[in-house]
């Protein structure tokens, strides 16, 4: 084990040997192999004190004594000893990294019971509060405290240890979220000093706001919908299932009651003061009033400092100090009365704008959104707003900095309006790389595209999603939630991946069983042969959508005929029906990509787009609607789908009221059957399908 080159400071003024770890540590250790189990045990047991103090300084004291890179060295030494020598342990700090994914959350009952807190936004019910408490037991003082917008929970410490931490729920009971939970910095998982042998406290776990805008940008810019607020990121994250991921998301938390303890302090301020030396971080905002016109100014102050605080809070919480009063005091069935929460107004449609991010839509087009401070539109909370476009931002002269007023219109994204103040100078430019994939921006005309094609990670999720809906291939099971499990686990890194998925690897996912995998599978084999006309529309060619992509498989018939024309001779395109100028340039240009072409000529290693001899028919079929599920035996679900276009019906990928009959193949999807079965319509088998057509005079339609 390394030991300090100074030998007196090996030593602590008791003659005890000193932590090597704590002060100026060394970063260089010894092989493993050299070491023998009760030498690591031993340095296990030194570095697990040591950075449980650094954890204490870095997040309760907010004075680190070592650099983020000595710390993240006596981290990673500490995880191999534990690995190496089969020493983990549930309250090491290396458990702050997460752990195995849960299969649910336990229910189970608090401590003592976690009321919600009396409120109001008027000045009088706060008087009316002081003189109710001083009615029934007499002078008081009173703590005053931030009321934080986050998640409020209880974490139970036995003999020192954290024992469980769990949500508040319904107030008697809540989820157990202690996995979770092991990962915040914030929360130690063995206490500092002499903690009473049972320890319960209450915090709110909460997600910093400059963290929130950054993670919000990281949502935006990969496509994901970005959160409203701080307290639904938070919320969110502690809802995972999977400790790993809580682990890479900024949360903290402020400690601000004890809830049982086998010893209680007398006093609320004295119990603020005790937290901290037991490791458990506190908020410096909170102050000891002796009126409640003093708590009052004390509101007031903070709603001018609300904006400059690194956190969300929404008003603040007067409470009664001493405990005896607080017992005499008690509580409803909802509520302690000893404590009263003055409410913050909402903010109402202003807001400051803090970041800029660009979302890389499934086409490409950049769309810049305006990250805000969250604000009230309509009675909804309002985090981010669309910028359109460059020509909308340089007329708005618009940019981080400036307070702006936003409009909301119906469930579409909130846009801002105009500036009302300007905290900037310029407007707002967006950059010339595409901020996923690196990819020049190109413009057409007011909109912004990134060059990179299907090459670009943020459009290659959108692409496979709109590659498997139903104006693409229609397979069934590859919907939003399974694609970004597929993508972000790496089992799928360009659209033909999904051509070599297995069993196994989709059977180790969460949520997915061994009925969900075959038919996902069944789903992918059945599109290896699909019509021309539903493979150029599934490509997410900007402007061809089904449509233009029968018209374009009618007019040549094969995809190579099609492409060889695309990147020759684009001007020809122009004499198919829907393919005017600006179509034929934007299919061009899809082809020429070289990322665009990477990823179509892997696809054609493994799907074979069928020639089509798609020819008008007729109308026979006019005014119907068909929907098709599972694999047909005589033909393609996609040629089938082609014919009874070809006569005048119309072929969905999704049941509702307005379909007429949902023709079911072998192994159907379960979800579009009892959609039909909800709406009454008909189901009928391949069999009858035939059947069906020649009753309408369609005899032959399918050879």
């Amino acid at each position: 084990m390394p030991v300090a080159d100074d030998e007196d400071s090996d030593r602590d003024d008791d003659g005890t040997e000193a932590n090597p770890y704590l002060h100026d540590p060394p970063t260089e250790f010894e092989p493993l192999e050299e070491l023998s189990k009760d030498d690591a045990r031993d340095q296990v047991d030194l570095l697990r004190e040591a950075i449980r103090e650094h954890d204490r300084r870095y997040y309760v004291e907010n004075d680190p004594t070592i650099a983020d890179r000595t710390y993240d060295a006596l981290f990673a030494r500490l995880s191999a000893l534990e690995d190496e020598f089969d020493l983990s342990h549930p309250d090491s700090p290396t458990r702050s990294v997460g752990g195995e994914p849960l299969e649910a959350f336990e229910t189970v009952e608090h401590v003592a019971p976690m009321l919600s807190i009396d409120q109001s936004g008027e000045v009088e019910d706060v008087r009316e509060f002081d003189e109710r408490v001083r009615r029934e037991v007499g002078t008081v003082r009173y703590v005053c405290e931030p009321k934080f917008d986050g998640v409020s929970m209880e974490f139970v410490y036995d003999e020192g240890s954290l024992e469980r931490a769990v949500t508040r729920g319904d107030g008697r009971e809540g989820d157990d979220v202690t996995a979770n939970a092991r990962t915040i910095g914030s929360v130690p998982q063995r206490l500092h000093d002499d903690p009473p042998a049972h320890f319960a406290v209450r915090g709110e776990v909460y997600m910093p706001k400059d963290e929130f805008q950054a993670y919000n940008r990281e949502r935006i810019e990969r496509g994901d919908d970005p959160f409203a607020n701080p307290r639904n990121a938070t919320a969110g994250t502690l809802r995972q299932l999977d400790p790993t991921v809580v682990a890479e998301r900024p949360l903290e938390v402020f400690y601000f009651d004890v809830l049982d303890a086998s010893e209680l302090e007398e006093t609320h301020t004295e119990e603020l003061e005790t937290l901290p030396t037991y490791g458990l971080r506190t908020n410096d905002r909170v102050e000891r009033v002796d009126t409640i016109e003093a708590a009052i100014d004390y509101r007031d102050r903070m709603l001018e400092a609300r904006d400059d605080l690194p956190y969300e809070i929404d008003g603040v919480v007067i409470k009664v100090d001493s405990r005896d009063a607080r017992e005499e005091l008690g509580r409803t069935a909802r509520h302690d009365r000893w404590a009263f929460a003055y409410k913050f107004p909402a903010r109402a449609e202003v807001t400051p704008i803090v970041d800029v991010a660009v979302q890389v839509g499934r086409t490409g087009r950049l769309t810049p959104v305006a990250l805000l401070e969250p604000v009230d539109v309509g009675g909804v909370t309002v985090s981010r707003a669309s910028l359109h476009n460059p020509d909308e931002i340089e007329a708005k002269n618009v940019n981080v900095g400036d307070t702006v007023r936003v409009q909301r219109a119906g469930d579409v994204i909130p846009y801002v309006e105009e500036v009302v103040e300007k905290g900037s100078t310029g407007h707002y430019e967006l950059p010339e790389t595409c901020p996923v994939c690196d990819s020049p921006v190109e413009r057409e005309g007011p909109i912004a595209y990134c060059s990179g094609g299907l090459g670009c990670p943020a459009q290659l999720r959108r692409a496979i999603e709109y590659y498997a809906s139903d104006d693409g291939l229609d397979l069934e099971g590859v919907g939003e939630r399974s694609v970004r499990q597929l993508v972000d686990t790496g089992l799928v890194e360009t659209v033909a991946d999904l051509y070599g998925l297995e069993r196994e690897e989709l059977t180790d996912l969460e949520g997915w069983g061994e009925t969900s995998a075959d038919n996902l599978l069944a789903e992918i084999e059945d599109s290896r042969e699909p019509p021309l006309a539903d493979f150029l529309s599934a490509l997410g060619i900007p402007h061809v959508g089904p449509t233009t992509a029968r018209e374009l498989a009618r007019e040549f018939g094969s995809f190579a005929a099609f492409r060889e024309r695309a990147l020759e001779e684009p001007a020809e395109l122009e004499d198919v029906d829907d393919v005017g100028e600006t179509v034929a340039e934007t299919i061009h240009d899809f082809f020429a990509s070289e990322a665009n072409a990477a990823v179509v000529d892997a696809l054609l290693e493994h799907v074979s787009p069928q020639e089509s001899d798609l020819e008008a028919g007729g109308d026979e079929l006019e005014g119907l609607t068909f929907v098709f599920t599972g694999s047909l035996s005589e033909v393609t679900r996609g040629e089938a789908q082609e014919t009874v276009e070809a006569h005048g019906a119309n072929a969905t990928g999704s049941v509702s009221g307005n379909t007429d009959y949902l023709v079911a193949g072998e192994s159907p999807g379960a979800t579009k059957q009892a959609d039909a079965e909800e709406n009454d319509v008909p189901i009928v088998d391949e069999a009858e399908f035939y059947e069906l057509l020649a009753e309408y005079g369609i005899e032959g339609g399918l050879e």
